[in-house]
């Protein structure tokens, strides 16, 4: 490519985001009539559609400078825009969640954004609004560095079917990574039987991870005492791992333990089981007790963590 041509092409893309700002009116770096920078409006949106996101993921999602995202999360922050939690794993970082009023700002915002776009295809046919789309898309495939992305996951509560499956895949993945018997299937099952048949919902929960509405993953938080709860089954299916799905639930067990009053927080797991006990020691639990034992057909190390509240 020669040189002449390289200069049209910067020419031409310059010449492009100059017409196209313009035509979205984000000169003044405003939305709309919205009181909301586009930066600020980008990391709404980001809130309004990931659960608990932490702030650093939102600047590296967004590729913000870290001082001028604090000053956008200190302004919502004073608003009322924002809850903010400090993360179980990192006390220096911290869980971001919208509140009422911040859902609210980004559904006035979004339903202005998406009118004043409305209007401007209005303006156009219907082949030349397709024309329009089509080269949008046509920008980003060229623009874009395709990188393989971790697949989205949520956490819900547990709801009718779950304990099924979550007794199921246990049995299944530990016969298959670790060869243990049937004896853990009865013991999963008892553990959920006894959990749906005294359920407390004020002490107790369970969250299963999905990703793109298929289960991949569970937890469970159980009352042991008034001031102690237990983590149970932590479960993360083969092919979600590697997505931050077993960090995820344990922070959210945490967490739910603590907005429920406890004061200390228990587990039982085996040492063989190194990915979970690595998510446990990040976490904050410490390894108070080892006992051998033989069951499920294997000859184990049982461990007891605990973690002060």
């Amino acid at each position: 490519m020669s040189i002449a041509a390289t200069d049209d092409h910067i020419a031409a893309v310059r010449a492009f985001n100059r017409f196209y700002t313009r035509k979205l009116g984000v000169l003044d770096q405003h939305l709309g009539k919205s009181p909301f920078s586009l930066s600020e409006a980008r990391v709404l949106y980001e809130l309004a559609h990931r659960d608990d996101l932490a702030a650093k993921e939102i600047g590296n999602e967004l590729g913000l400078d870290p001082g001028y995202l604090s000053r956008i999360i200190q302004s919502f922050d004073e608003k009322g825009l924002i809850t903010r939690r400090p993360l179980p794993a990192d006390r220096r970082q911290y869980q971001l969640s919208l509140t009422a009023k911040g859902r609210q700002a980004f559904a006035k915002l979004n339903l202005s954004s998406q009118n004043e776009v409305a209007a401007m295809l209005a303006q156009l046919s219907a082949s030349d609004a397709t024309r329009l789309t089509q080269a949008m898309a046509t920008i980003d495939a060229v623009l874009e560095q395709r990188r393989s992305q971790p697949a989205p996951f949520m956490l819900r509560s547990h709801r009718v079917g779950d304990m099924g499956w979550v007794i199921s895949r246990q049995a299944a993945a530990y016969a298959a990574d670790y060869n243990w018997d049937i004896s853990y299937e009865a013991l999963v099952a008892e553990i959920c039987a006894e959990f749906i048949k005294n359920y407390d919902a004020a002490r107790e929960h369970c969250w299963i991870a999905e990703v793109g509405g298929e289960p991949v993953g569970s937890i469970f938080l159980v009352k042991a005492t008034d001031e102690i709860a237990k983590l149970r089954l932590l479960q993360v299916e083969k092919k979600a791992r590697g997505l931050g799905v077993g960090r995820a639930l344990v922070e959210q067990c945490i967490q739910g333990a603590r907005e429920r009053g406890y004061s200390k927080m228990t587990l039982w797991t085996q040492s063989i089981l190194v990915a979970a006990r690595s998510i446990y020691q990040s976490a904050g639990f410490k390894l108070v007790k080892e006992e051998k034992h033989h069951s499920f057909g294997a000859d184990l190390v049982g461990e007891t963590w605990e973690l002060d509240l």
